[in-house]
Formats: structure tokens, C-alpha cells, sequence
């Protein structure tokens, strides 16, 4: 008894040990053949729980991961050999995965002889099966990242009255704001809830840009009006005119003084609002991201729902988790707007994998010198199959991007209600012409998920109160000990330049 005893004690003295001198573990997954990085493979560290690599094959664990392993992980990625690895002070930093071949004529034997459109019907005919998923749990990684390139800017002023506002000034704002622009948020927390609906509650967050930059068309506006606010006088307000609109903007001096003028077509007032709550802005970018799930009934990825105007095409077989499955490629007919791949289990037919893009901008909007285009709507969705046999999300990517130009005249006017006779004391009369690209790009992993009951759903609380920590450059620290999907090079290399 008195051995056992000991060596139980050693046993427990070793485990501890290992624990306290656990340290993250970071590595890149390659192709064996070609060497080129394998993006989105999986990286399983228990039943239900694991990873993702990013874009660029690169994955890290945490220390609380890696201490908590019980079994080697297990790496997988569609088309490649599953491989397990044990992870020690001697495990590879570049991890190089085997291409999966011997078994696909196997496959192509047994699986039924159907075509693509027989295999879609049954893909619709279980979708309702497949992704009803019960309540969960997830611990998840949110990152949106933001670009905005101001394609072009001109003012050309014709009249002002007000010296501070002339050509130069204007061609200051021009040279100031021709530039490309970067945000980036990262956010790990806690997932309560289903497709139907959930909560989130945030455990830690950042924020990474540059301050002094805002190129986008609502800060353009914000130094102008600051510029208004300096220069105009007490009780007055501003009428701004762009051809046969109007639009009146309140300065903060007058808020409370009664106007007699008429109301225009537009009432603005420049009120100091307090930025959104980050819990609140974090569950409606992933309520966007739901909302483009392909089974919700509100998608714009309509390639399902009327399949009929899509040419399908029955590519051939891959695995995705050790699972077979069959590629379907889809291009529209006529003007319908996606194109992209679906990936089908052969056993259920769920969609465990799609990617998808635009072939042509989903909206467009045309008048009066104002255009605007919605030219990018793609993506990357991947599902993986919970202890019931039905789906969850286990990797969502969505880029949305967006083209807006204003080419029309521009005509400020102050007024003042308190002056008698002629009203108007100062005018900018000017031509502008604004071009702005944007893209967003979000990114949502699943760590770790457990199924939950009624209860305890209905007792988890969103967070409140919690800010983003504003970073300057990338701090590789900040995330340490956390389960993230690791950053690729453009973010890494994040670095606002000193003036």
C-alpha cells in the first residue's frame, strides 16, 4: 500500500509539474507534396473542443490547452491524411500533412451513383434535420477587420466668406485624407444559444488603428463641421444645399433657442453621442453573420432556394474530417449573383463546407451624381457535427465590401435667427467629388462547445461595461494564455507611424 501510495504521489508531483511547465504551442501546416500552407485545417485538442489554422496555416494553443491534453491533437483538412501528434518540447514547428488519394476510388465505388441536382434535392430535403442544433455553449474568437482606401477627393471652392474655409484648407483635407485606412477588432468570449437566437458575454477585447486617421465619408464630415462650429457665431445654425436637397444642421449654441425659419426637407443635429456598447456591437456583427447562414430564410445566398437558376456541377469526392465528401461547383444562369462550391457529406448530405462569392454587385443604387455599388459579398462557412449528429458552426468568414461616390455641388449657408433683415451671414459654395472603397471582413471560431439546457440559458447574462483595449500596433502579449485564431502577417505587421 505504502508503493502505491508513493507512486501515486510521484505520478500526481509529475502531472503538476507538467502543467506548471506547460507553454503554448504555436506551428504552421503544410502541404507534404508542395509545401505550400494548408489554410482552415482543423486542430482537434478533445472530443469537442480545438482550432482552426488561419489563412496563412498557422495555428497557436494556449498554455490552458496544451496543459489540459489527455491525447495527442489531431490535424485534418479536406483532401489530406489525418495525422496525430503529441505535443512536447520536441513537436514540430511546421507540421506537414500527407494529400489523401488511395482513398477516394473506394469511395467512388460505394458511395450511391447520383447526380448533382439529385444530390441537392437531398441536401434541402435534410437541411432542416441536419442543422437543427439544441441549445449550446461555445467559447469563441471574433475578429472584424476594416479597409477603407479613399479612391478620390476634390473641392473645388468657387465662393466662400468665411477666410478659414478657402482652396487650401480644402486641398489640406484632400492630401490628408487620399489615404488607405485599417481597423482591426479582436473579441473572445462566451456564445450562449442556437441559430434561432443567443447572448454573448465578452471576456476581453481590442482594438487596433490608427487615431489620427478617418477616412472614411462620416469623418470627412466631422472636420467640417468642427471647422463650421469654430467659425459661426452664437444662436446661429447651418443650411447645407447639394443641388435640390436640403438639409439644416443645428449647431450646439442653439439647440434650445426657438427657430423661425421653415423646416427644411432634413433636420440634423450634431449631438455628442457616446459610442455604442461592445457587447451590443459584437452580437449584431455575428446576428450579420447568422443571417447569411445559407439555411436562414433571410439570406442573400440564394444559389439553394432557387437552385434552378444555377448550372450544378458534380466535380468529384474529398474528406473533410475523415468524412467523404462530394464537391458541388454552382455558377449563375443569366444575372443571378454567386458562384462557389459546396462540399456534401455522403452519408446525411449536410453542407459541411462552403465557399462562396460574388460574380457581379449584389445592390446598386444610381441619381443625381450619387453612386453606389455593393460589389463584394463572399465568404467561407464551415460546420462540424455535435455529439447528436447535428451541425454547428466551427469557422464563418464573411466579407462585405462597398463603393460610394458623390460627385455634386456643395452650398453651406449660415444663418442667424436672431439678426434682423438679411439672415444669412456666411456661404461656401464649392464642387465635390468623393470616392470611397470599404471592405469588412469577420471572423468567427469555435473553441470549445457544450450543450446547455433551458436553464441555463435563460440565466446567462450578456456583458456590459466592457471596452476594447486601444492598441497601436499589434501586442502579440495581450492575447497570451487566450485561444484565438492566430493573426495573419498584414495584422501582425500593424503599426501606426509617429507624424
Amino acid at each position: 500500500m505504502k508503493q502505491i501510495f508513493s507512486f501515486l504521489l510521484a505520478a500526481a508531483a509529475m502531472l503538476c509539474a507538467a502543467i506548471v511547465n506547460a507553454q503554448s504551442y504555436q506551428a504552421k501546416v503544410v502541404d507534404a507534396k508542395t509545401g505550400e500552407p494548408v489554410p482552415f485545417a482543423t486542430v482537434q485538442t478533445g472530443k469537442h473542443s480545438g482550432t482552426i489554422t488561419n489563412d496563412e496555416g498557422v495555428f497557436t494553443l494556449s498554455e490552458a490547452q496544451v496543459a489540459k491534453l489527455q491525447d495527442s491533437i489531431y490535424i485534418s483538412s479536406m483532401g489530406y491524411e489525418k495525422m496525430g501528434l503529441w505535443v512536447d518540447a520536441s513537436a514540430p514547428q511546421e507540421i506537414q500533412l500527407p494529400q489523401k488519394t488511395n482513398e477516394l476510388r473506394q469511395v467512388l465505388i460505394s458511395a450511391e451513383s447520383l447526380d448533382a441536382e439529385q444530390i441537392l434535392e437531398r441536401v434541402k430535403a435534410n437541411m432542416a434535420e441536419n442543422y437543427k442544433t439544441p441549445l449550446s455553449k461555445y467559447k469563441f474568437f471574433f475578429r472584424q477587420s476594416d479597409y477603407t482606401n479613399m479612391e478620390e477627393l476634390r473641392f473645388t471652392v468657387k465662393e466662400s466668406s468665411i477666410p478659414e474655409l478657402n482652396q487650401e484648407l480644402m486641398d489640406q483635407i484632400t492630401r490628408a485624407a487620399s489615404q488607405n485606412e485599417w481597423y482591426y477588432r479582436e473579441t473572445l468570449g462566451d456564445f450562449y444559444g442556437n441559430y434561432n437566437g443567443f447572448k454573448v458575454s465578452v471576456d476581453k477585447a481590442a482594438e487596433l488603428y490608427d487615431k489620427n486617421k478617418d477616412v472614411s465619408l462620416d469623418g470627412l464630415s466631422d472636420k467640417l463641421e468642427r471647422i463650421f462650429q469654430e467659425n459661426v457665431k452664437r444662436d446661429s445654425y447651418l443650411k447645407i444645399k447639394s443641388g435640390i436637397f436640403g438639409t439644416k444642421v443645428q449647431l450646439d449654441s442653439a439647440k434650445n433657442a426657438e427657430s423661425t425659419e421653415p423646416e427644411p426637407i432634413v433636420s440634423v443635429e450634431t449631438e455628442n453621442t457616446q459610442k455604442p456598447d461592445h457587447t451590443a456591437q459584437v452580437t449584431a456583427r455575428l446576428d450579420e453573420l447568422y443571417t447569411q447562414l445559407f439555411f436562414n430564410e433571410d439570406t442573400e445566398l440564394d444559389f439553394l432556394e432557387k437552385s434552378n437558376r444555377y448550372r450544378w456541377e458534380l466535380d468529384s469526392y474529398t474528406f473533410i474530417n475523415g468524412e467523404p465528401v462530394w464537391i458541388l461547383h454552382f455558377t449563375p444562369r443569366g444575372k443571378k449573383d454567386f458562384e462557389g462550391t459546396l462540399y456534401v457529406n455522403v452519408d446525411d448530405y449536410a453542407i459541411m463546407r462552403l465557399d462562396f462569392a460574388n460574380v457581379r454587385p449584389t445592390n446598386r443604387f444610381g441619381l443625381l451624381g450619387i453612386k453606389w455599388r455593393r460589389n463584394v459579398l463572399r465568404g467561407k462557412m464551415l460546420f462540424t457535427a455535435d455529439e447528436s449528429g447535428h451541425y454547428r458552426p466551427q469557422y464563418l468568414e464573411l466579407e462585405d465590401g462597398e463603393y460610394t461616390s458623390v460627385d455634386r455641388p456643395l452650398k453651406v449657408i449660415e444663418k442667424n435667427k436672431n439678426v434682423k433683415g438679411r439672415r444669412k451671414q456666411n456661404e461656401l459654395s464649392m464642387d465635390m467629388l468623393v470616392a470611397v472603397n470599404s471592405l469588412t471582413k469577420y471572423e468567427f471560431v469555435v473553441f470549445d462547445a457544450e450543450s446547455i439546457d433551458e436553464g441555463t440559458y435563460a440565466n446567462a447574462k450578456p456583458s456590459s461595461g466592457v471596452k476594447p483595449e486601444y492598441m497601436s500596433a499589434y501586442d502579440s502579449e495581450f492575447w497570451s494564455g487566450y485561444d484565438i485564431l492566430e493573426p495573419n502577417q498584414a495584422i501582425q505587421s500593424f503599426k501606426v507611424l509617429e507624424e
